[in-house]
């Protein structure tokens, strides 16, 4: 919402023409087309024992579904994806192939481009979600056991439909008013539009079994140990909350913002022409929360924006292929330079002051001694994202800040189990939590029935 000291500070809303605002967020990868999905299939070798449903964090049988596809079974596909990955439409979105399948495909061996197993298991979720006819799947016998889950991001929905699958009742708990988590909140709007988001949950919720309650804060409306007492297994699917600062002086000015609040308000607004944004953006940070800001905010109509990030475009947890898309969209990325100085006036940014680094001859990250001002009216902070352990209380271990768990997610507090970007030890990508969700709920059923 623009405001009279936003507007001051030179940060303002309708900088582009109502038109502009929907081809900027249109559909950045537009869907295959059912001849384009049959040609693609057709490169696939189909082999046996594939490295890339290895690669897939989730175990999804790639051969298998696209041979369905070539065969024009497109619901036979999704079943065979979905069964491996219940939110496999969003993932086929959102996730790296680049370095995860389609880097794993044979066709790279043969210096040939690989095949585009994202945008056909795209084609195939989309084509059974447009007519999804019979449910794929139907709830077990029910066991009479009650497990509660706490967080509706990717982990906790995969919970929930594995739980739900195998019979149990589930109560999923969630502090914000939609389900999704980063799904719904945390990704750029070219990249999940048509609300994508909400129909993927709606079909997930659709087998049964699962009683929702929004805006259930942990710690607030709702306790570990209270759970526990009320419930038979208890996961937690709590994300990231924290924003990790700058480590230099943050005056409260106007037009320093976290880069996730800016994502999530664009994702939420009605109308994108009433998001605010500066003329010249500067975004800190190197992974995909600070390109889609970044991005984001061009297409908002900022004239410039510069993402600054402390190492090389190596060091950059954004894919290279996000890295092209940045730069691709008018975005500037500026390598080897740490933020110093915020720079601002009459409470509003004004710009900020980087200082140039580079790996010392013991391998540590430096300072040179030169220093660059960037001018700027917003800066948006997208340097990672910590979990805030004291919502969960001080029972569960911890391991380098996050939950500490073995390999099907148990917790070092019976009965509670972990997953997603809150679990130590995973590389905080959507794939990766849905199949901490799959292992968690066939573990949690494990230790009820077994």
């Amino acid at each position: 919402m623009e405001t009279t000291a936003s507007r001051a500070c030179g940060v303002h809303a309708a900088r582009l023409n109502l038109a502009d605002y929907a081809v900027n967020f249109s559909d950045a990868h537009p869907p295959l087309t059912r001849a384009q999905a049959l040609v693609e299939a057709e490169r696939c070798y189909y082999c046996f024992d594939a490295p890339c449903a290895t690669a897939c964090p989730t175990g999804i049988d790639i051969p298998s579904f696209i041979h369905r596809i070539a065969q024009g079974n497109e619901r036979g596909a999704a079943q065979a994806i979905l069964e491996a990955n219940p939110l496999g439409g969003m993932c086929a979105r959102v996730c790296p192939t680049e370095v995860l399948c389609e880097e794993a495909c044979v066709r790279n061996a043969h210096d040939d481009k690989a095949v585009e197993i994202g945008a056909l298991q795209r084609h195939a979720t989309d084509a059974y979600f447009a007519q999804p006819g019979a449910p794929l799947f139907t709830r077990a016998a029910p066991t009479g056991k009650r497990v509660a889950v706490v967080g509706a991001g990717p982990a906790g929905l995969a919970c929930a439909h594995g739980l739900a699958r195998r019979g149990h009742d589930v109560v999923l708990f969630e502090a914000r008013p939609k389900l999704g988590g980063l799904n719904e909140y945390g990704l750029a709007s070219y990249k999940t539009t048509g609300g994508f988001a909400q129909k993927e949950v709606e079909w997930l919720l659709s087998i049964g079994g699962i009683e929702v309650r929004c805006r259930q804060v942990l710690g607030r409306d709702i306790t570990v140990n209270g759970l526990l007492q009320a419930y038979d297994a208890v996961f937690l699917g709590l994300g990231l909350a924290g924003v990790n600062a700058l480590g230099i002086a943050e005056p409260q000015l106007q037009g320093l913002r976290n880069a996730v609040d800016f994502i999530a308000d664009i994702r939420q607004a009605a109308d994108l022409s009433a998001v605010p944004v500066g003329r010249r953006v500067v975004v800190i940070g190197g992974g995909m929360t600070a390109v889609d800001a970044a991005v984001q905010a061009r297409k908002l109509g900022a004239e410039e924006v510069t993402i600054v990030y402390r190492r090389g475009p190596d060091g950059m947890s954004a894919s290279a292929v996000e890295q092209q898309w940045a730069q691709t969209n008018g975005v500037t990325i500026r390598h080897w330079a740490a933020p110093q100085e915020l720079l601002g006036g009459d409470g509003v940014v004004r710009g900020m002051r980087f200082a140039a680094t580079a790996v010392d001859d013991t391998g540590r990250l430096a300072a040179t001694g030169e220093t660059f001002v960037l001018e700027a009216d917003m800066v948006l902070k997208a340097i990672g994202q910590s979990y805030l352990h004291e919502h969960a209380g001080p029972a569960i271990a911890l391991q380098a800040g996050r939950i500490a768990t073995d390999e099907e997610g148990r917790t070092s507090v019976a009965r509670v189990w972990a997953g997603g970007d809150c679990r130590a030890g995973g590389r905080d990508l959507t794939v990766e939590a849905v199949e901490h969700g799959k292992v968690a709920a066939a573990s949690i059923h494990q230790a009820l029935l077994g």
